[in-house]
Parts: C-alpha cells; sequence; structure tokens
C-alpha cells in the first residue's frame, strides 16, 4: 500500500476541496438528533436561489462523485451536497441501516437548515435515497432527477450483475478490497476506461476511498429495501422526474431505465446519454449538466 504522505489520491482530494471552495460550497457538520451526525458541502453565504441537494452513489464520499455539477450548478441554485451515513464524516450510533433511513436523516438535516422546499438529484445508491425522499414529501420535493439508478430492481439484477462482474458477492464488487475486484468495478462502471491503471494508484484509492467503515458499508448494502424479491415495490412519483442513464451501463442496464419511466409516474422524462457507462455525470460532465439545467431551470 501506499504511504498517506505520498498519496495521489489524498493530494487529488486537496485539489476537489478548493474546487468545493471555489464553487462556495463550506464543509459544515450538523448533529440532526442525538445518534446521528451528517456532513456536508453547503453554501457558505446562502442566497435567494432555489435550494438542489446532490446525492452520492455508493463508493468514495460526495466530494469524490459531483465535482463537475458543483462547477456548473452552483451559480444557479443553493447546491447541498451531504455524504450519506459511513461515508465520510457522516455517522450513526442508531442500528438502522436502510435507504429509508439516509432519507429520513437527510430530510432531518434539511428541516434543521430550515430549508422547506428543495429539487433533489441521486445517482445509483443516492438514487434510491431520492426516490425515497421525493415519496415521503411530495410537498418538501420539488423536481427529482434519478441518475443511473434502479430503483426498480429486483433480487434477479443481482444475480445477473454478478454474472458480467464474474464475482460471487455483490460486496466484492462494491467494496472492492483487491486490485483485480477494483478493475472489475471501473470496468464496469466506465464506458472508456483510463489506459493506464496501475496497480500502485489502485492500492491507494482501495486505502483511502474503501477501506473505512467497511463493516457498516456492508450492511449498509444488505439494508436496501428495494429488491428484496422479484415483485417491483415502487409507487409512482408526483413530482416532474428525470431519468439520466449512459447507454452502455452495466451496473443497472439501460432497459431498467426504460421499465423505470413507465412505472415511476405520469410526468417522466428519460435522457440517455452515448458514450457513457455507469457514471455519466464524470463521463461527459458538460453533456449531463446540459441536461440537468435544462430540466431544473424550466417552468
Amino acid at each position: 500500500m501506499v504511504s498517506s504522505c505520498l498519496s495521489l489520491v489524498s493530494f487529488y482530494e486537496g485539489y476537489l476541496r478548493r474546487s468545493f471552495t471555489a464553487s462556495g460550497l463550506s464543509p459544515q457538520t450538523i448533529h440532526i438528533d442525538s445518534e446521528t451526525t451528517i456532513h456536508f458541502w453547503g453554501p457558505s453565504s446562502p442566497s435567494s436561489k432555489p435550494p438542489l441537494i446532490l446525492i452520492h452513489g455508493f463508493g468514495p464520499k460526495a466530494l469524490w462523485q459531483w465535482r463537475h455539477q458543483v462547477h456548473s450548478l452552483s451559480p444557479h441554485f443553493n447546491v447541498y451536497v451531504p455524504d450519506l451515513i459511513f461515508f465520510g464524516e457522516s455517522t450513526t450510533k442508531s442500528s438502522e441501516r436502510s435507504e429509508i433511513f439516509q432519507a429520513v436523516s437527510i430530510g432531518k438535516l434539511f428541516k434543521m437548515l430550515g430549508i422547506e422546499r428543495f429539487s433533489v438529484m441521486g445517482t445509483s445508491y443516492g438514487g434510491f435515497v431520492a426516490y425515497h425522499m421525493a415519496s415521503m414529501w411530495p410537498e418538501r420535493v420539488e423536481k427529482v432527477v434519478i441518475a443511473s439508478s434502479a430503483v426498480n430492481k429486483r433480487w434477479r439484477d443481482n444475480g445477473e450483475l454478478l454474472e458480467r462482474a464474474k464475482l460471487e458477492r455483490v460486496e466484492d464488487l462494491m467494496l472492492p478490497t483487491t486490485v483485480g475486484q477494483l478493475r472489475t468495478l471501473i470496468s464496469l462502471a466506465m464506458f472508456k476506461r483510463p489506459y493506464i491503471l496501475p496497480d500502485f494508484l489502485l492500492n491507494d484509492f482501495l486505502l483511502s476511498l474503501y477501506s473505512e467503515n467497511r463493516k457498516e458499508k456492508m450492511e449498509l448494502l444488505k439494508g436496501i429495501t428495494l429488491g428484496q424479491d422479484d415483485t417491483l415495490h415502487i409507487s409512482p412519483l408526483q413530482q416532474e422526474v428525470l431519468i439520466v442513464w449512459g447507454e452502455h451501463d452495466q451496473i443497472f442496464p439501460l432497459e431498467k431505465a426504460s421499465e423505470l419511466k413507465g412505472v415511476i409516474g405520469n410526468n417522466v422524462r428519460l435522457e440517455v446519454m452515448k458514450n457513457a457507462s455507469h457514471m455519466p455525470q464524470v463521463e461527459d460532465p458538460k453533456q449531463f449538466n446540459d441536461i440537468i439545467k435544462k430540466f431544473l431551470c424550466s417552468s
């Protein structure tokens, strides 16, 4: 493993922090109750712009997943980027581990911030959280963006994913511990893989981004309520919904997006991004951001 003093990942994280700060955000921490603490990036000086919450997926903390969106969206919105519980500095003493608990916790955070109405965008696991927020509080959530997130997943989808990954357990893919497992995750999550990924750099990623709270994150994976059997258990949403998907997504294949559009509500739009897989916000941020702004800024 690479020692922390030589960590390229830690060096790059410093750059990400400066990028967030340059976009007018600052790191903040709030105890939302006696058990749970949420760390988030929010406006240093909130304005009258509409609030927008960006909810990250499974993997590295929020700082790593939304850099391009923070820079592009901050001029138009008061952008809030929370770390979900057991990611970054967000934590709880509660035994709850479901994505519904994550949604409730983010809802409490914004109550404490005095923000009654907001739009929400979630990617992958964060899309599960965003869906539950919109479902529980239609009077609070204005617009919803679900990116690369099969909230319509079924139990059999896990088995098909493991077949594509050639792995035995979902946690071996989503919480990699070896260079080989991390390479598999990258190959499924990105359409154009980086040409040069030396083992020392991947080991640095594993140590810096995937080793913290591993036990609790495994419990989060097992605690997901969506897809516990092969019956669909989601209700339509009342809000305007935008679904954004990479055409070559291998984590949640494109057919899940088409099905989701048909079941999640009456006012739903699907945007499919070519030459992108499971992380279109990273793979083609300009196109992704243009799609998001067009949707969120429309009346």
